[in-house]
């Protein structure tokens, strides 16, 4: 309840210290001005929740609004600001607050698009991997992304794209499907993966392109409409022999006398992880099941139907579809498809947007002397104090050798140049957030308000809600007021008590607080400010 009260407080009253334009002083407290703009952006903003024109009035919300800020000044003198829980939430804070101004949002929204496109239609692809060792050199990159190429070439000659991904893939499963992949569609491969498939136009083959396992070829095999998802429970027997045939025929002939699925499930699948759940799968679309087992599942047309046994490496199978999920439209899929993107790492592309864009705003000087010092292969052995040169800067902001030192310290196996690109995009990113409250007034509002109604409910619990909350307070309180409460016993009344008990406390602060500080207002500027909004109205 004390947390409604301090949120309404603080949308209410807080009031704007970044005003873009200089306009005439309404009021001071102690010489410091409060300007027209300060009371306007507050008030305007609470009018579209005012219901009743008493609470409009210009000079109740100005009272209301100085009350507030004398109670923050109060804050500040007590030094509130200080407490290291305080300081804690509002990092806290911050950083959520930061986190949709690191993100472009159109772009962002174009890739919930492109993935609800994307899973309409299924796409086939057959693609080359060959690795990356790690801690790769530049020349390990060249010499693998050489190979690459002259796999490419020689599929691009003539050669059969699964002979060659025999050869060179270094895809383990490449020796048994020459690189098949079969259909999938968005977010049953990497991203980076996916998005060639889809942009390498039927029978091409793609240029070579780069994911963290190393770098590919792919070949576009095949186009078809998305059929959706299904959901299925199965039985499967291990044994790939005869006496495995025997005893998935033995358990089909007893599903076809309509002895439940469920029981047989759990009489003869060799799956220990479903077998006592009626053989219950999580749902699957193409790409996520080996090839029979997925021409089954969705070869079935009707919900219950079982399947008669087929084999796969695996062992021998049944399964009965449970369930169909079929595309639907974009604004039913859309809060779904939001969380994937966001869940499998979809939303850093939006992310690298944003960095790209502020590499183009920023001077950014990389001292290339001071960087040579990261080629030593004892680099990590080398005292701090000696590594005090600037090694890039970031408009003014110097970064020296010590701090990418203490960056890549317990980071190995990664190539210094990768270090130093993702050291440098962390840093380009951290100025970002550092002046953000300078560059953005909407999110310098937004924090100031947060701060504010922070340091006031800090506030609040010390000069009203803990006193209140004392019964031999609570108590005093009652006996003094007993005759506005018809009499009654404290416990018939308690509530009414402590709201009236707090209120009390409240204005005894408030008239303190009236009497220690200086307040003036302009009532030239006020009545021009009345005069305005009776006309607006």
């Amino acid at each position: 309840m004390k947390k409604n009260i301090l949120f309404f407080v603080l949308f209410t009253f807080s009031f704007n210290l970044f005003s873009q334009k200089e306009t005439k002083i309404l009021a001071t407290i102690n010489g410091e001005p409060i300007l027209v703009s300060d009371f306007k952006r507050i008030y305007e903003k609470n009018l579209n929740v005012i219901d009743n024109e008493e609470a409009k009035d210009v000079e109740k919300n100005l009272e209301l609004f100085i009350n507030f800020k004398l109670k923050v000044k109060d804050a500040f003198q007590l030094q509130l600001d200080t407490l290291q829980s305080y300081k804690r939430e509002i990092e806290t804070y911050k950083n959520q607050l930061i986190a949709p101004y690191l993100q472009d949002k159109n772009h962002f929204n174009s890739l919930i698009k492109e993935a609800y496109d994307r899973t309409k239609t299924e796409v086939r692809a057959s693609h080359i991997l060959i690795r990356l060792p790690k801690n790769h050199s530049p020349e390990d990159t060249l010499k693998i992304y050489n190979k690459i190429m002259e796999a490419r070439k020689r599929i691009l000659d003539g050669e059969s794209f699964d002979i060659v991904a025999k050869q060179v893939s270094e895809d383990p499963s490449a020796q048994k499907n020459g690189g098949d992949l079969g259909y999938f569609s968005a977010f049953k491969m990497l991203y980076e993966f996916e998005d060639v498939a889809y942009k390498t136009e039927l029978n091409n083959v793609s240029e070579p392109f780069k994911t963290r396992y190393g770098y590919h070829i792919l070949k576009n095999t095949g186009s078809r409409l998305s059929k959706g998802d299904v959901q299925v429970a199965h039985i499967v027997v291990a044994d790939t022999t005869a006496n495995g045939k025997l005893k998935i025929d033995e358990a089909y002939s007893k599903l076809r006398e309509e002895v439940p699925f469920k029981v047989i499930a759990q009489q003869y699948s060799d799956d220990v992880n479903t077998k006592n759940k009626g053989g219950v799968l999580p749902k699957f679309g193409s790409g996520r099941m080996v090839k029979p087992f997925e021409k089954t599942a969705f070869s079935l047309q009707s919900v219950e139907e079982v399947s008669k046994p087929f084999k796969t490496r695996y062992g021998w199978h049944i399964i009965k579809l449970l369930k169909q999920f079929p595309i639907v439209s974009f604004e039913e899929m859309k809060e779904d498809i939001t969380s994937k993107v966001r869940n499998t790492g979809r939303e850093s592309l939006s992310d690298k947007v944003v960095l790209n864009r502020l590499k183009k705003e920023y001077i950014i000087e990389v001292d290339e002397s001071a960087k040579k010092v990261f080629k030593r292969k004892d680099i990590r052995n080398i005292s701090k104090d000696s590594l005090q040169n600037t090694l890039f800067t970031i408009n003014e902001k110097k970064i020296i050798q010590s701090d990418f030192l203490s960056y890549l310290l317990n980071k190995r196996n990664i190539s210094m140049d990768v270090l130093f690109n993702d050291f440098m995009d962390r840093e380009i990113l951290t100025y970002f957030k550092e002046n953000l409250v300078d560059t953005n007034t909407d999110f310098a509002h937004t924090l100031l308000e947060y701060e504010e109604g922070l340091l006031l409910f800090e506030l609040m619990q010390q000069k009203i809600w803990n006193i209140s909350s004392d019964t031999i307070a609570l108590k005093n309180y009652f006996e003094s007021n007993k005759e506005n409460y018809k009499n009654r016993e404290l416990e018939s009344v308690k509530g009414k008590v402590m709201n009236d008990f707090q209120t009390h406390l409240e204005e005894d602060w408030i008239q303190t607080l009236r009497a220690n500080n200086s307040i003036k207002i302009n009532k030239k500027v006020l009545k021009k400010l009345i005069k305005y909004y009776r006309k607006e109205s």
